[in-house]
């Protein structure tokens, strides 16, 4: 069985990750492929902790012990859901990854290339997708209460880490600011290129 395709989405709270991830999931569907939608943090353990932590009010951890505890969970996304999704041939459609932490706890301070190191294990995904939008934007979004995470300078250093991720090459930048369904016919049309690639052997967008 040919292996599945992992596709990521990244960006701040409020770029619409849930949202398209799930009318993208739907028109795949429709098109008669297998997609599991899955979520950092996940729902083991760890994950439901963090999960907890991230809507308390109140004092952070230090940055390190997020960063840690983040490729913890990974670990076990990656394990016993990524992975087992991937060999038996479905899309796997992820709201956040690495990409997260290296931009979150980076904004606080973590050195970046430790994050990296930590996260040796973690499979690069055939693509990388940068939901982009201004905090000022985001925060005007969200109908919930905050997270621990979401104040607005805090959330302008994590946009600039995600910024130069996309310089370098490691996502892909989609303009979010812009009508869901523009946002989306762009979104499906870069899954349907990477389809497309696999059959013609190109390598894959990052």
């Amino acid at each position: 069985m040919k292996r599945g395709l992992f596709i990521v989405f990244e960006g701040i709270d409020g770029s619409g990750k849930d949202t398209h991830i799930k009318l993208l999931s739907e028109e795949l569907r429709q098109q008669g492929h297998s997609v599991l939608e899955t979520a950092e943090p996940s729902g083991n353990e760890v994950g439901a902790l963090l999960r907890r932590y991230q809507h308390k009010s109140g004092k952070r951890l230090p940055a390190e012990t997020e960063a840690l505890l983040y490729t913890a969970d990974r670990y076990e996304h990656v394990r016993n859901i990524v992975e087992p999704a991937l060999k038996k041939g479905q899309i796997v459609l992820s709201n956040r990854y690495f990409y997260s932490t290296l931009a979150y706890q980076g904004a606080m301070g973590v050195d970046l290339d430790w994050i990296r190191e930590m996260n040796r294990f973690a499979p690069k995904p055939d693509a990388s997708i940068l939901l982009d939008i201004l905090p000022e934007f985001s925060l005007r979004r969200l109908k919930r209460r905050r997270t621990v995470f979401e104040q607005l300078e805090n959330l302008r250093r994590v946009r600039e880490i995600y910024v130069r991720l996309v310089k370098g090459g490691e996502l892909v930048r989609v303009d979010a600011d812009r009508p869901k369904r523009v946002v989306q016919a762009e979104l499906l049309g870069l899954v349907q290129r990477l389809l497309e690639s696999r059959v013609t052997g190109e390598s894959s967008i990052p």
